[in-house]
């Protein structure tokens, strides 16, 4: 499909209030979920389970993000967004009836399959119908929304789970999901010129299976298993000769589901390597700040999930300004910026881990928070800019993947750590032992800040296209030829 396949013929502002409504699904549930743990824990049981709560729904979203991408530019981005609702509207109701920790991790997968398309497929549109220039302020928009859902999100959980009604946390999606779906059918309305395409269901199996394994092998070893036991090492290196697998058979597929073409552009790896990174950091302080601080210092789920609302406050404050630093100094150099603040942030909660303060660690990731956002929505930019209509949803779908499997990734990485140390006391969920397991990962969270520093390092310098001028070509309301 090209680009002259395809016109739109919606007026922006109403779009992007839908496109806002949309980013607010995901932006509430990355936050809500966090402080409610040692309530459903509680209630549920499966303290070692946890993590799994992140990691299958970060896994569902990363292995669904290609398809979904590939989809996009082929049938269209509405009917793949509009999808993406119901399922995220589906999983939020199994979870909100949940009657185990293994129905609600199950659950949860439900969720993170709705969510792999509701939030690339929004980024991809709002790519679309805007310049680059544009997208600067338009990034300022959405970044309210999160500015937003960093306040509302930690403390709808908190007041939830302190009135010991945390099913609420799935269950307040749904009017958001119905209100979204409402806005989209309405407002966005793209003439698709549709033509038959050859899903690759080998690749998309193959690469769900693969990552499936890899992750059970780190977050269950040491705790199912031992590190060096068969299984440990069985599906390790089954996932890996999947992987294997899976390249072999994108070289060959008509229409592959995660296009190597884009690993093979310097720009868009180091921004995917990047995304990566990203996605890793985030997940370590959003999954392990507030059980953190209830256990450590013994506060309430409100305090603690106001004081994890300061990453994700700093987040968006920074991205709605990234777009007039790149704009003057460049996507690189705004980007490393961004990696010097994020790395200073983790520093200091990993250095002072020991000594538990509420105030210094919301300083702390708030700090970190202002460094992702001058990161993130920059290189994403960055990758979307510099390529056509045509591939724009596969580029920004495998920068989500990225961001998404880091967080899966990480996630697992992080339970690992924290379960392995946890395991060292007798009474693992004493203060003593939550203050050492957070100890931990928040140096593996420094560590990844570091590594993600040299991804940025490698990223090219790149012009800015369209950012001076409003090409009328690129504008996704003007008529394709």
């Amino acid at each position: 499909m090209s680009g002259s396949d395809v016109g739109f013929r919606s007026e922006r502002g109403p779009v992007l209030v839908a496109l806002m409504v949309t980013t607010g699904l995901i932006a509430i549930d990355a936050t809500i979920l966090a402080t409610a743990v040692p309530s459903i824990v509680d209630d549920l049981g499966g303290f070692a389970q946890f993590p799994w709560l992140f990691s299958v729904y970060l896994l569902a979203q990363a292995v669904s993000v290609p398809i979904y991408a590939k989809l996009s530019d082929t049938v269209g981005r509405k009917p793949v967004v509009l999808f993406g609702i119901g399922m995220f509207l589906l999983g939020s109701l199994l979870c909100g009836f949940a009657w185990s920790m293994p129905a609600l991790i199950a659950f949860r997968a439900v969720q993170g399959l709705g969510a792999g398309a509701v939030q690339p497929i929004a980024v991809t549109i709002a790519g679309d119908i805007y310049t680059v220039a544009e997208r600067a302020r338009v990034q300022g928009y959405l970044a309210s929304v999160w500015a937003i859902s960093s306040v509302v999100g930690p403390t709808l959980g908190g007041v939830f789970s302190e009135l010991g009604i945390w099913r609420w946390i799935f269950f307040v999606n749904v009017p958001m999901c119905v209100l979204a779906g409402w806005l989209i059918v309405r407002n966005f309305h793209e003439q698709v010129d549709r033509k038959g395409h050859r899903i690759d269901y080998a690749g998309a199996a193959l690469l769900t299976v693969a990552l499936t394994l890899i992750v059970l092998a780190v977050l269950e070893g040491g705790q199912a298993w031992a590190w060096g036991a068969w299984q440990s090492v069985s599906a390790f290196g089954a996932g890996a000769l999947l992987l294997v697998a899976f390249v072999l058979v994108e070289r060959r597929a008509a229409e592959p589901v995660l296009g190597l073409w884009v690993f093979s552009r310097r720009l868009l790896l180091t921004t995917a390597l990047i995304a990566f990174g990203v996605g890793a950091i985030l997940i370590g302080l959003t999954s392990y700040v507030p059980t953190y601080l209830e256990g450590a210092l013994g506060v309430s789920p409100l305090v603690s999930g106001l004081a994890l609302a300061s990453l994700t406050l700093g987040w968006p404050l920074a991205a709605s300004l990234s777009g007039r630093v790149y704009l003057r100094i460049g996507f690189r150099s705004c980007v490393l910026i961004g990696m010097a603040l994020a790395i200073t942030g983790t520093s200091l909660v990993a250095l002072f881990a020991d000594t538990p303060s509420v105030a210094r660690v919301a300083v702390s990731v708030f700090v970190v928070g202002l460094g992702l956002g001058l990161v993130a929505t920059p290189s994403l930019i960055a990758a979307q800019s510099s390529v056509p209509w045509e591939e724009r949803g596969v580029v920004t779908g495998t920068n989500m993947f990225a961001r998404s499997m880091g967080s899966a990734v990480g996630v697992a990485v992080f339970g690992a750590l924290a379960n392995s140390v946890l395991a060292g006391y007798d009474e693992p969920r004493s203060a003593e032992a939550l203050t050492a397991a957070g100890s931990t990962v928040f140096v593996a969270v420094a560590v990844a800040a570091v590594a993600t520093l040299g991804a940025a390092l490698l990223m090219p310098r790149t012009a800015l296209p369209g950012a001076d001028r409003a090409d009328p070509a690129d504008r996704a309301d003007a008529p394709r030829r």
